[in-house]
């Protein structure tokens, strides 16, 4: 079935009417021509005159053609379905495009074609559900085929189809100021439009959900199906809602008639259920009109209808030149010319002819004047949003250009300050390379200095050797000297005897003389030959004492080199880490500062006025997180390694503009919503199991530092009983402290009760004391908190002070359970009086105890510390009997395990961080008391509690440290 070209042109008209950047809801009878085309030629006229139309430059003409499609693709031809597909890339870059605007009808556009595109996909890829999505129960099985895996495929997409609707919902009613009468002003009415046609596809895909879902629970177990049942009971609330506020609004009630949802949801787990199942129905008035029409009028009525008719002119002109006459034929000439009928005739046909043409070109004209003046209205119209749109734009531009310039001094600022530290830090760096080339000269040198002494020590020990060579041969000589003395004496003497003798022993003395005459002549060589080696020896030591003077001044000279140079350098590494550690400090300040501004902001009255989005917020947060963990890797570093403080300068600095930012769109989105005093009746706990759990806590505290002082003094007992010398005293010293604790603990806890009682009788009025604490829930289980807090605590500390007395404790779990009851009880006191009047004299009394226990709980860690230090100095080491083998070897071992416990220590540190880390997080999701009580009472519900889920204020510490 071909259309002619004049429905065609019509419906490209009727194209251009209904998309158009007026800010009014679509004409039904405009998007009724369009259907009437999509019958003939499918969709192919409606994308050819689209694709004219500047969608991605105005989003108020890219909304009303999204309401047009899915209205065709809806109630269109079939085919309009398949001839769509070919633009489904175009639709997804302006979704995309539109999607990087955070409000109005940009975001609102994003989310719509994500919907079209979601529509199409489902239609094709299951052809058997049409456009408008009604199908009877036989047609909804023959869809899934009766295959059990195509029917749970089928539920995935609808879900998947529901969810974008369910978007589309709640984006335009976020965007809507419900607080007024929206539903009858156009812009409103623009808005809302489009969820007539989401109402229709919403109620069928929750009927065809139900139905499959009891249809799935019939044949697969159930736990297969729980996550089916979940994100179904997540659909059901919120269409359920959407469904309640859309029947409340004026202009849908004019227009549909909206289902309500049942008040629970199905129990697919009861087969039965599926019978009391109603399948929600939408009701369309059979002659609905928009309401639009009471805001404008038609343009073809405001054409001037004033202008006299050409027949009528015409007449007039006639009866002037030709006369009239009543009683006669009018076209009757003879009796006043004398013309011939033939002649009147001729005469008469050509101002019929002329009269027809005249009313041709007067209804052209007519309809060109009107198309004109329709054209004028309609570019009047666009003038007028652009120029409202330009004056907005510009007054934004000039809050922002102003908000940018007091950025960009700051920045200017800050830049400056930054190039003047990394100026100094240049100088520094160039002076201490400086200073390191001096250094490697001066190592030079004394390393030349160390090689001289070297060879100086080898020569000394070469000379030693000689003369301790030429010693020996000396002392030989003299004993060979003595010798022949006692051999020559010997001779002589027997010569005396013998003198007489023969001639033999003349010849044998006169041999034994010249033998002693040569003795006599080496022993004179061999003296001479030693004073020789004794006069080069006696100048090889003064010389070599000469060099070792000289070496030994200058390697004095060289090491006060380099003590001074040394000295230098750690005087600027000084500077360099005062400087970094002061441009870090400043950033941190700066950033604080940034942060109490937004804080102060939230207290300000001229701040109440604003608002924001939570989308916005939303995506602040989320820039606030990702800063966090920046700034969490960056801290991490400069701990690793402290010359990089660039890169933690830079996002301490982001950080802090970014949370403060944060703080200040969350206080303009909480003005958003009514401001409501927190009601303790929806809580997880009941009314008398929270009052019980209240009592019972504090009485198990009480109980178990009663117990605890009961031990404490049982222990005292048997340390007198068995210890003696300095373990009884610091044992008594420790559990006599520990004793004192336990009381200042029992004192708190009593005022804590008294003034918890005050709180309850001053607040609850008529209630009961179980109603109260029911109400006030926080606060409630705070108190339980910090009981449980200081109960374990006591019992803690009871266990180590045992160990520690038997002598099988360590000394540092004492003190580490002292600070932790000293924290405790600091929780419990912040927990009791949040509520109490500032007068009141429990308050005081509670305060009171609160100092005592610091007090006793100082008293512990100081006699904790000087028993230890005794118990230390008895255990002094004896090295008395220890050989230098033995002390080094000792020597080694320790340094070994000094290492040993340095890498343990760093280990212990980290992993310390990473659980006090956890334990924020966990503070952070559970509220912890500590953070969010104070806070949450005095701010109630209207506002969020920045202060405790910003983890800024817990790793600026750390870096100040």
């Amino acid at each position: 079935m071909q259309a002619s070209g004049l429905e065609i042109a019509r419906s490209a008209v009727s194209i251009n009417k209904a998309i158009n950047t007026q800010e009014v809801a679509v004409k039904e009878k405009h998007a009724r021509n369009i259907l009437i085309l999509s019958v003939c030629k499918g969709a192919h006229t409606f994308w050819a005159a689209v694709n004219r139309l500047p969608l991605s430059s105005n989003a108020v003409l890219c909304w009303k053609f999204c309401h047009v499609f899915h209205k065709l693709l809806r109630d269109g031809h079939p085919n309009v379905i398949k001839d769509s597909m070919r633009n489904k890339a175009d639709l997804t870059d302006m979704s995309r495009m539109w999607g990087h605007l955070s409000e109005g009808y940009g975001k609102l556009c994003s989310i719509y074609l994500k919907l079209l595109i979601t529509k199409m996909e489902f239609h094709i890829k299951n052809p058997r559900f049409p456009g408008n999505l009604q199908m009877s129960n036989r047609q909804l099985d023959e869809a899934g085929e009766n295959d059990v895996n195509n029917f749970f495929q089928l539920t995935v997409e609808m879900f998947d189809y529901l969810e974008c609707e369910l978007n589309l919902f709640l984006g335009v009613f976020s965007s809507l100021d419900m607080s007024r009468s929206v539903s009858v002003t156009a812009a409103g009415q623009c808005r809302l439009a489009p969820l007539i046609q989401v109402i229709l596809d919403s109620s069928h895909l929750y009927d065809y959900t139900v139905k499959l879902l009891f249809k799935l629970h019939s044949c697969l177990p159930a736990d297969t199906l729980q996550g089916h049942r979940d994100r179904f009971q997540e659909q059901f609330k919120k269409l359920k809602s959407l469904f309640y506020r859309s029947s409340n609004l004026q202009y849908f009630k004019r227009l549909i008639q909206i289902p309500q949802l049942p008040e629970n949801p199905p129990n697919f787990l009861r087969a039965s259920a599926l019978s009391e199942h109603i399948s929600p129905v939408v009701v369309i008035p059979a002659e609905s009109s928009s309401p639009e029409s009471e805001h404008m009028a038609e343009t073809d009525d405001l054409v001037d209808t004033d202008v006299p008719s050409l027949p009528a002119a015409l007449e007039t002109k006639f009866d002037d030149l030709f006369g009239t006459s009543a009683a006669i034929d009018p076209f009757n000439f003879n009796s006043q010319n004398g013309m011939r009928k033939d002649d009147k005739d001729r005469l008469i046909e050509q101002l019929t002819r002329e009269i027809q043409a005249l009313k041709e070109e007067l209804e052209s004209f007519r309809l060109e004047s009107g198309r004109l003046c329709q054209v004028l209205r309609g570019r009047v119209s666009e003038l007028e949003a652009e120029l409202a749109e330009q004056s907005h734009l510009r007054l934004q531009a000039v809050g922002e250009s102003e908000f940018l310039k007091a950025e960009l001094d700051d920045l200017r600022r800050v830049r400056e300050d930054t190039e003047k530290e990394q100026r100094s830090l240049t100088e520094i760096e160039r002076k201490a390379q400086a200073n390191e080339q001096r250094y490697t000269k001066l190592k030079e040198k004394y390393t030349e200095l160390v090689q001289s002494h070297a060879d100086l020590l080898r020569k000394n020990a070469e000379v030693t050797r000689q003369m301790t060579v030429a010693r020996a041969a000396q002392d030989e000589v003299e004993a060979v000297r003595k010798e022949m003395q006692e051999k020559v004496k010997a001779a002589q003497e027997l010569a005396d005897r013998q003198v007489r003798s023969s001639e033999v022993l003349s010849t044998q003395l006169a041999t034994l003389e010249s033998e002693k005459a040569g003795l006599v002549q080496s022993l004179s060589k061999v003296e001479a030959e030693l004073a020789v080696q004794g006069e080069k020896l006696e100048q090889v030591r003064s010389s070599l004492a000469t060099e070792r003077e000289s070496g030994v001044k200058t390697a004095e000279a060289l090491q006060n080199q380099l003590n001074e140079k040394e000295s230098r350098e750690q005087a600027l590494e000084s500077q360099l880490v005062a400087a970094r550690w002061s441009s870090l400090q400043g950033a941190v300040e700066e950033a604080e500062k940034i942060i109490q501004d937004s804080l102060a902001q939230i207290d300000d009255p001229a701040h109440i006025s604003c608002t924001s989005s939570a989308d916005y917020l939303a995506s602040r947060c989320q820039a606030s997180l990702d800063c966090m963990d920046r700034l969490h890797s960056a801290r991490e570093a400069f701990i690793a390694d402290n010359t990089g403080v660039f890169e933690l300068l830079r996002v301490v600095t982001q950080c802090g503009h970014l949370v403060g930012d944060t703080i200040v769109q969350g206080s303009a989105t909480s003005h958003m919503v009514p401001v409501e005093q927190a009601d303790g009746t929806s809580a997880l706990l009941q009314q008398g199991e929270l009052g019980d759990l209240v009592e019972q806590e504090m009485a198990a505290t009480s109980a178990a530092v009663e117990s605890a002082a009961a031990r404490i003094e049982e222990m005292l007992n048997k340390s007198r009983a068995v210890d003696t010398g300095i373990k009884m005293e610091v044992n008594e010293r420790i559990l006599a402290s520990c004793t004192e604790l336990m009381q200042a603990i029992k004192e708190l806890i009593l005022s804590s009760k008294d003034l918890q009682r005050d709180i309850v009788e001053s607040g609850r009025g008529a209630a009961s004391m179980k109603e109260f604490y029911a109400k006030n829930s926080r606060w409630t289980e705070g108190l339980i908190s910090a009981s449980k807090a200081v109960g374990w605590g006591a019992t803690v500390m009871v266990d180590a002070a045992d160990l520690v007395v038997q002598g099988k404790g360590k000394f540092e779990e004492l003190m580490v359970c002292s600070h932790e009851i000293a924290a405790s009880t600091a929780q419990l006191v912040a927990a009791s009086k949040v509520k109490a009047d500032k007068d009141s004299a429990n308050l005081h009394r509670l305060q009171q105890a609160s100092r005592g226990v610091t007090q006793a709980t100082a008293a512990v860690v100081a006699s904790t510390k000087s028993g230890k230090s005794q118990i230390e100095e008895t255990d002094t080491m004896d090295f008395s009997s220890m050989t230098l083998t033995q002390i080094k070897r000792q020597e080694m071992d320790a340094q070994v395990l000094v290492l040993e416990l340095e890498t343990r220590l760093q280990k212990e540190r980290e992993r310390l961080g990473e659980l006090r880390k956890k334990h924020y997080e966990l503070a952070g999701v559970l509220g912890s008391l500590g953070w969010c009580v104070v806070e949450g009472e005095r701010k109630a519900t209207a506002q969020p509690n920045f202060t405790a889920s910003c983890p800024l204020p817990l790793l600026l510490p750390g870096l100040r440290r």
